[in-house]
């Protein structure tokens, strides 16, 4: 058995021969890190704002309002002509009527109880639209027809508009009080109130008021 007596010089040899054979291992190269981006922002409405007409259509699935304009076309060898448009509402039908050519002064309009106009006097019109058989009258009054409509203010050229919400009318084909498959007739003179349709004369413009118009 051969006793090492000097050990350190061996260990110090073998440190040489480590080195040489290219000692310890080199670090692996750092691979830089990009830092997270962080997630984009949701968008948030400022504080009172009010969404526009099309997201509250949406959001509440309401359907448009239905409306109807009709052409008016002169009779009883007047010079009128005009239209008028019919736009359901809340409880019944706006009615927004325009003239030209026609008598200065007030001059009635009404819906008739059909949708003909075919004659050149609009006889063929019928009598005024009276489904709960109300006693003629006037918008300002009490009950009255549910095509009475008023009188147009016409100016001294001629022209002339009048608006009026016929309560308890709709245009709903088919439907109880319905305007859609009537006729709208403007007078020669004013509507006065009086029984049985006003003593408003002859009929100068008439329109067939239908769906698709």
């Amino acid at each position: 058995m051969i006793k090492l007596s000097h050990p350190l010089p061996l260990l110090a040899s073998f440190a040489l021969v480590v080195a040489a054979c290219g000692g310890a291992p080199e670090p692996a190269p750092q691979v830089p890190v990009e830092p997270a981006q962080p997630a984009p922002e949701t968008p948030v409405a400022p504080t009172g704002a009010t969404p526009g007409p099309e997201a509250s259509e949406q959001a509440d699935g309401a359907a448009p309002a239905v409306s109807v304009v009709v052409p008016i076309e002169a009779r009883s060898n007047s010079k009128l002509n005009g239209s008028a448009t019919f736009t359901e509402t809340e409880g019944g039908v706006k009615v927004a009527v325009q003239v030209s050519g026609a008598p200065p002064g007030k001059i009635a309009v009404h819906v008739h109880e059909k949708g003909d106009c075919s004659a050149p006097d609009a006889m063929s019109a019928g009598a005024h639209y009276n489904p709960e058989n109300h006693p003629h009258g006037l918008p300002n009054g009490g009950e009255r027809h549910l095509g009475d409509l008023g009188n147009i203010e016409v100016k001294a050229d001629g022209t002339g508009t009048h608006e009026i919400v016929a309560k308890g009318a709709n245009l709903k084909e088919g439907a109880p009080n319905s305007f859609i498959g009537r006729a709208i007739i403007v007078h020669e003179k004013q509507d006065d109130g009086s029984q049985p349709a006003g003593n408003a004369g002859g009929r100068i413009g008439c329109g067939v008021i239908a769906q698709g118009k």
